[in-house]
This record gives C-alpha cells, sequence and structure tokens, in this order.
C-alpha cells in the first residue's frame, strides 16, 4: 500500500493572505485543533486526578517487586496481564522507571500515539481528498479518537493496544520499502496475534514483500519471546489457545468477539467452538475480500480498516480498548444521496463514543443487540456495509439535497446562519430514531445528575424552592393547586381520567406528531423537530440550575398523589418512579412545553380549523392534568411554555423563517424533459 497521491501546490493550498477562503480554513483550522488541545487535556487530567490506585489498574498489576512484569512465576499466574509473551518481554526492560512509568510519562506517551494516530489517519485519506482535507482532517481525527471509548479505556487503565493500530498505519502509509512496512506489521502481529490477518491482504494487493516480512517478523518475534520466557509462552499459546480465559470471563460484556457473543447466547463446549471456528473463518474471508477489492479500488484506509473490523471479530477475547479498528471504518463512503451520507459516519461515532445504555433502551428484546453492538458495527463493516466504490458516479458526487427557496425573514440579519436551508426531502429515518434516542439518553442523564445522581441528593434544596415557588404563587395569586387537587379527587371519573391522561399522552403525541410530519410534511418535520430539541435543551438547564419539588412531594401542604398513590416521606427515596427519573425536575414543565409544542405546530401544519382546535385542547388538557394530579405548580407550565417559545425563537433565529415547499410541477418539469426526446 501506498500514499494516496495530493494534488496542488502551495499557492492552491494556502492562496494570499488577503483571501477570504484562505482566512477562513485558518480559523476553522485553528478552531479545531483548539477543540483536539482540549479534549486531550481533559482526558489527561481526567486521568492524573484521580488517585493511584484507582487509574492505570491495570498497568498497576503488571508491576512486581523489581519492576515491570518482573514477577515470581509465570505473568499469566501473578498477574493481571492479558498480552502476548512478546509483549511482556518488551515490558521487562522498565524496572527502575516503573514507578514513573505509571505516572505522568506513560499517560503522555499514550497521548502522543493517539495524536501521531490522528495525523497518520488524515493523512491516509483516499482521493479525491487533498490536502486542504488532510489539514483539517488531522484535528477532527484527533478529537475522535480522544473522545472513543476505546482510547479512553487505555488512558485509564494503562494499556498498549493503541501500538497495534499505529504501527500498521505506519507499515501500510508512511514507511518506504515492502519489507520495513510488513516488519512494523509484523511487529504489531506479535503484540496482538489477529493482526496476522493483513499478511494475507498485503499477498492479495501484490505487496508480497511485505506479507512474506510480516511474517517472518511475527515468527521471530514470538520465537524470541519463546526462548527467552518458555513457561509464559507455553502457557499463552498452548494452554491459554491464544490469550482465551485471561484478564476476565470470556462472557463478560467487554469482550466484542464472536466468541463472547456465542457465550452470552449460552452456547459452550464443542458446540460453541465449532461455530466460532466456522463463523470466524467466514468472516475473516468476507472481510479479506471486501478488504483487497477497496484497496485495489484506492481506499487504502478503508481496507485496513475492514480488516481490523474483521480481526475484532475473529479474535478469542477483544476487550473494549482493542476496537480502534472500527472507528477508522469511519472513512468509508455510503449512499447515493448527499443527505445519506451522515447516517454511517454519525452511527459509528455514536457507537464509539458512547455507552451502549445510551444507543438502546433497556427493554429485554433488545439486550442481545445493546450487548454485541460494537460487534455488531465491526460485523457490519467487515461484511455487510455497502461502502461506494471510487468509480462509482455518486462517490464524488453524491445526488444533491433538495432546498425549499428562502422565505424572507422578518429581520435583516437573520437568520446568522444562512447555510441551514430548509431540506425539502424526508430526512433518514434510522438517523432521526438514533439521535432521538441518544438525546432522550442524555437527557435522562443529565435529569438524574441534576441532584447529584440520587433523589435525596437534592431533597432538602428542591424542597426549599418549592416552597419559594409557592410564595411567589401566592403573592401573584395564582395558588390553586390544593384546591383544584382535592375537587379532582372527589369526582371519581374525573380523577381517573386525568390520571389517565397525565399517564398515557406525555409521549405518545408527540411521538405521533413527529412520525406524521416525518411522513406527509418532511419540510415541516424538520423545523418542528429542531425547536423541539432546542426546548428540551433549555429545560435541561432548568432542570440542572433549578430543582424543584413538586406540590406531590412537599410534605406539608397536603396534596393527594392521585397517579403514583401514598408517599412514604420517611425514606429518602420515594415514589414508584424514582428508580427511573428525576422527581426534582419540574421546573419548567415539560409535560406541558411538549404538549404547548404539539398544539403549535397541529395548529400551524393542519389544512382544517377543526383540527387546528384539537391540537390546541392537548396543552389545555395537559395543564389540567399536572396541576389536578399534583404532579407540578402552576408556575412549571409557565416555564415549560417560556422554554417552547424560546425554542422556536431560536429556530426562527439560525434558520429563518419555516419554508414553504415549492411547487412540485415546476421542479421536475426541467428533468423530464431529455427523457422525452
Amino acid at each position: 500500500m501506498a500514499d494516496a497521491e495530493r494534488g496542488g501546490g502551495p499557492t492552491a493550498v494556502f492562496g494570499t493572505a488577503a483571501d477570504p477562503a484562505t482566512a477562513r480554513l485558518h480559523a476553522t483550522r485553528l478552531g479545531l485543533w483548539l477543540i483536539a488541545g482540549i479534549l486531550a487535556i481533559r482526558q489527561v487530567a481526567v486521568v492524573l486526578s484521580t488517585p493511584r490506585g484507582s487509574r492505570l489498574t491495570d498497568l498497576e498489576t503488571w508491576v512486581g517487586p523489581d519492576g515491570v512484569l518482573h514477577v515470581k512465576g509465570s505473568l499469566y499466574e501473578s498477574t493481571q496481564f492479558t498480552g502476548t509473551p512478546f509483549g511482556g518481554l518488551v515490558l521487562k526492560p522498565l524496572t527502575r522507571a516503573a514507578e514513573q512509568a505509571l505516572g505522568w510519562g506513560w499517560t503522555f506517551g499514550t497521548l502522543l500515539l493517539v495524536v501521531a494516530l490522528g495525523l497518520i489517519t488524515a493523512r491516509a485519506l483516499p482521493d479525491p481528498a487533498g490536502r486542504r482535507t488532510s489539514l483539517l482532517g488531522a484535528p477532527v481525527a484527533i478529537s475522535l479518537l480522544m473522545l472513543s471509548l476505546p482510547v479512553r479505556n487505555a488512558l485509564w487503565l494503562g494499556q498498549t493496544s493503541i501500538i497495534p493500530v499505529l504501527l500498521v498505519l505506519l507499515g501500510c502509509f508512511v514507511v518506504r520499502g515492502q519489507r520495513v512496512g510488513g516488519a512494523l506489521i509484523g511487529l504489531a502481529a506479535a503484540l496482538q496475534p489477529t493482526v496476522l490477518l493483513f499478511a494475507p491482504l498485503l499477498w492479495f494487493t501484490r505487496r508480497r514483500q511485505a506479507a512474506v516480512s510480516t511474517a517472518v517478523t511475527f515468527a521471530a518475534c514470538t520465537a524470541l519471546a519463546w526462548a527467552a520466557m518458555p513457561r509464559d509462552s507455553f502457557t499463552y499459546w498452548v494452554h491459554h489457545m491464544a490469550g482465551v480465559g485471561l484478564g476476565g470471563r470470556a462472557d463478560a460484556l467487554a469482550n466484542q468477539s464472536l466468541h463472547g457473543a456465542l457465550l452470552r447466547f449460552g452456547l459452550t463446549g464443542p458446540l460453541e467452538i465449532g461455530l466460532f471456528l466456522l463463523l470466524g473463518a467466514a468472516v475473516a474471508v468476507l472481510g479479506l475480500r471486501r478488504a483487497v477489492r477497496y484497496a485495489r479500488d484506492g481506499q487504502l484506509l478503508l481496507a485496513v480498516a475492514i480488516t481490523g473490523c474483521a480481526a475484532i471479530a475473529v479474535s478469542p477475547t477483544t476487550w473494549q480498548h482493542q476496537l480502534l479498528w472500527v472507528l477508522l471504518a469511519v472513512v468509508g463512503r455510503v449512499g447515493r444521496r448527499a443527505s445519506d451520507r451522515y447516517v454511517w459516519p454519525v452511527a459509528v461515532i455514536l457507537v464509539m463514543t458512547l455507552s451502549a445504555n445510551m444507543m438502546l433502551p433497556h427493554i429485554a428484546a433488545l439486550n442481545p443487540l445493546r450487548d454485541n453492538i460494537v460487534l455488531l458495527a465491526a460485523l457490519a463493516a467487515a461484511t455487510a456495509v455497502p461502502f461506494l466504490s471510487r468509480t462509482s458516479e455518486h462517490y464524488a458526487s453524491p445526488v444533491p439535497t433538495e432546498y425549499a427557496p428562502p422565505v424572507p425573514a422578518r429581520f435583516r440579519r437573520v437568520p446568522p446562519l444562512p447555510f441551514l436551508r430548509r431540506v425539502l426531502t424526508r430526512p433518514n429515518l434510522f438517523l432521526e430514531l438514533l439521535l432521538i434516542r441518544v438525546t432522550y439518553a442524555a437527557y435522562q442523564q443529565v435529569r438524574l445528575a441534576a441532584t447529584g445522581g440520587s433523589i435525596s441528593g437534592g431533597r432538602a434544596r428542591a424542597e426549599q424552592h418549592g416552597h419559594e415557588i409557592l410564595s411567589l404563587e401566592r403573592f401573584l395569586h395564582l395558588d390553586i393547586e390544593h384546591a383544584v387537587n382535592h375537587a379532582v379527587v372527589k369526582i371519581g371519573w374525573l380523577r381517573n381520567f386525568f390520571d389517565f391522561y397525565y399517564e398515557s399522552f406525555h409521549f405518545v403525541v408527540p411521538l405521533t406528531v413527529l412520525g406524521v410530519l416525518c411522513w406527509r410534511r418532511p419540510v415541516d418535520y424538520r423545523w418542528a423537530r429542531t425547536a423541539l430539541g432546542f426546548a428540551t435543551v433549555l429545560a435541561l438547564v432548568g432542570f440542572w440550575l433549578y430543582p424543584l419539588a413538586p406540590p406531590r412531594l412537599m410534605p406539608t401542604l397536603g396534596i393527594i398523589d392521585t397517579v403514583h398513590g401514598v408517599q412514604d416521606f420517611s425514606q429518602p427515596d420515594y415514589g414508584t418512579l424514582t428508580s427511573l427519573t428525576n422527581q426534582y425536575a419540574a421546573m419548567p414543565s415539560l409535560h406541558f412545553g411538549w404538549s404547548l409544542w404539539c398544539g403549535v405546530v397541529i395548529a400551524v401544519v393542519a389544512p382544517k380549523w377543526w383540527m387546528k382546535a384539537l391540537g390546541l385542547l392537548h396543552p389545555l388538557f395537559t395543564v389540567s392534568a399536572i396541576v389536578a394530579t399534583g404532579n407540578h405548580w402552576v408556575l412549571d407550565a409557565v416555564g415549560g411554555a417560556i422554554v417552547v417559545g424560546a425554542g422556536f425563537g431560536l429556530t426562527y433565529l439560525l434558520s429563518g423563517p419555516r419554508a414553504v415547499a415549492a411547487p412540485a410541477a415546476p421542479e421536475r418539469q426541467p428533468t423530464a424533459e431529455p427523457a422525452l426526446r
């Protein structure tokens, strides 16, 4: 594999100092590097600020009385070391400097490896990416690496799993000469055996000297380690079958390999081993075929990523810090339409930066997906995702997105971001569902974190705020909660109605509105979804800054909780939903805010007057329900209305007025004429 060629000279890249485009490019580069630097500093600070014993825990276990990996007996009996014997041989010289290696030196050394990995990745981007894209791609790649779970895990544990990935990229894209490049890849295989899959990739892409060099280097390093540490080598290669069973249970969720997944499905014994070997062979063959095809197509970095993803799947144990190969697959282009190009990279970035619990909800039927989500991403990249070939007409020029004609704003400087134009086509449903799920998971986390991670942590403060709200309502003559609550309790059918309305319509109506808009009115869907997102983010700020006890959780007010039942105020955590949500996230009320959003959207887009009226009834019923059931103060509804108004206002400010779809006939007529000739 060779470096991707770069076109254009210095003048074409940098231009003149007076060129506005060049100035914007420099400003963008500076901003991206600033973000990368901040992320790097934050990751290092998190590791180094953690007390000894809680950080670099894997590296700590490798230390004996005389230094790193200088322990009595076998490495694999007395420590948690899971690397190859050759890896142990490399680390053994760290004796006198062991103490320093466990702190600043090791952490900053790992950080430099990550930076080098990002720089090489940006350099290896395939054509038609030029030097300018590479310059911008370097800080973006470093930022993504810093945010990724494998790098964070490697920094936290003190692992060496970044080194094999870096060695492979050096051998493929940086060093000159097939023998040297193959030697680096063989060295990586000596540290992580499944990297040997790169040898057939090199062979079938006509780099046979590199393939031979890879195999020879791997064999030499392994033999050297066997000669120096025969007992440890026998333990690793024979007793543990290339590391199987080292470093924890093979069926643990941290083992994202086919072997771990099969064990989690309950398969054991010869059946599991046979199925693992069969599936592993199929993944290796399919992955290598695809990698060879994309390498011959000129997408060398994608070929490397596909091979690495196959190596993840076929390895008996693949721990979280060894999953960087999946992130490299983000360079593949998927989809003929420009609007679809974001689906694959966004999905990969989310999978590699967020926990599985944020990706999928806690539903029993989804447990197999959630438990193996990174493995599934690796399998998809290696065997299934239809990455575009560079020979495809859509590779460099995807089908352009249709935009609605801009609507003049009432204010001259609106919108400040004119490139955020209204899209006419329907959004990608998978991407929308993925982003909605992640946003809601973040919403849940922030709600709970607003009280220090527990309901009892913010009780006193929330009740104090409750008395403040009550005092303000009495001053404004709005303190109707007690009277309305007790009046509704006396009427059985009305109480049941409000209880049902409170519990049933909070999520159903907004999701229904979003679904109908997405299917029938995609332009309005984007406008409405953006406003809802802004309103929810603003509400999270309110939950964080002002935790508030609702009337039903104020012990002295005598409010009857009609939905959750009688509360036990003698317990620090009470209420039937305290394990699921933060009960003190009352200001502003998103129950009312989301219902008001539904009412406004329906009133704006509905074609019939009676539809508009029904839509406006929903916030009316909702505000009645939240007050009657004792779940919110009247001022909570006012707060909900404020954040919804601010959400629509921010949408207008940033992207202008709501778009009006252009007539279909004028848009289609020019494209239809040539077909008739």
